[in-house]
């Protein structure tokens, strides 16, 4: 349950950043009339990711055992390939996902109200569809459809809690620190999924090993008891893994971690003061409500700047080592 609750946060929070970006730029350039487009958009992903999930729960229920198992498994690992796509983008692109969005927007505004929609649609709609398919896979994983679902919409509800408070300009949070934290907790919930899928494609007779247990603590562990339900719904924990899944878990994992914690990368989780001035300026107020008396289109220009200056301070940053922005203007 608990990583489906991360994958909805997580997920729903992305699409929740988008929104707010996407509604407070529009807001801020007096284009309210472009709103309701971009609304349209949201709502086709919306409803098409919820379609998704439904065609994916009730179509595999007709087919037969080693259908389903074929199916699960090759969708689990196609999931976990998404999920571990979509934290590497999010944990390298998060400082600067204003500045893109805004310029697609730009693009979109320029070209008429099929673009709009088009653009609030592949914004939301390619969370939705990752969102989806992580947890009917996690859910597969677990044998259990009700706590994935209640995990992964109590994940979403906070999402859209916490957006709201970002476009009201009530919270601030570093969020290049958030994904990253997040985002590691997510590759290990990934490599258990990942397991539990090699596992279905073994149980689907695709792969060999079914019988070749690399070990088996059910005793020790019992699925019914409070910590075996825990270890379960948090790290997908199988009490009698094969040797394949032990393999398959153990070479996604640690190098996943290994690139994903690699010192020097952008997005780290101890980066250099320069880099965390900009997250602060360009990330925590993405959606500020819009100041009564402002000049429309002044957003531009504000953003311009605040892009030159942080890109002087990346690399001032690389000039000097990493040095915080007092010394680089001393």
């Amino acid at each position: 349950m608990f990583g489906n609750y991360l994958i909805g946060l997580r997920e729903g929070l992305e699409a929740g950043l988008v929104v707010c970006i996407l509604v407070a730029y529009l807001v801020k350039t007096g284009r309210k009339d472009a709103l309701p487009p971009v609304w349209t958009g949201i709502a086709v992903a919306v409803l098409l990711s919820m379609g998704f999930g439904a065609l994916l729960t009730f179509g595999s229920q007709t087919l037969t055992f080693e259908a389903q198992e074929l199916l699960g498994g090759s969708l689990s690992i196609i999931a976990v390939g998404l999920v571990t796509w979509m934290v590497f983008w999010m944990r390298r692109t998060a400082r600067h996902l204003k500045r893109e969005l805004h310029g697609k927007l730009d693009a979109a505004l320029a070209m008429g109200t099929g673009a709009l929609v088009v653009t609030a649609f592949l914004a939301v709609g390619r969370e939705g569809l990752e969102t989806a398919l992580f947890v009917w896979a996690a859910a597969q994983a677990t044998d259990d459809g009700l706590r994935p679902l209640t995990g992964a919409v109590l994940g979403l509800l906070t999402a859209v809690a916490l957006g709201w408070l970002f476009y009201r300009g009530a919270l601030r949070i570093n969020l290049a620190r958030f994904f990253t934290w997040t985002g590691a907790m997510l590759v290990v919930v990934a490599a258990g999924v990942l397991a539990y899928g090699f596992h279905d494609l073994q149980e689907a007779d695709v792969l060999p090993g079914l019988g070749n247990k690399a070990f088996d603590v059910s005793e020790q562990v019992p699925a019914d008891s409070w910590y075996g339900t825990l270890l379960k719904g948090v790290l997908n924990f199988q009490a009698d893994p094969t040797w394949l899944q032990v393999a398959v878990w153990t070479l996604y994992l640690v190098p996943t971690l290994v690139v994903f914690f690699a010192p020097g990368r952008a997005g780290s989780v101890a980066p250099s003061r320069a880099a965390t001035e900009e997250s602060k300026h360009d990330e925590t107020p993405v959606a500020t409500p819009t100041v009564p008396g402002s000049v429309p289109g002044s957003v531009r220009g504000s953003d311009g700047a605040a892009a030159a200056d942080g890109d002087r301070l990346r690399d001032g940053a690389r000039r000097t080592g990493g040095h915080s922005v007092g010394e680089q203007q001393g």
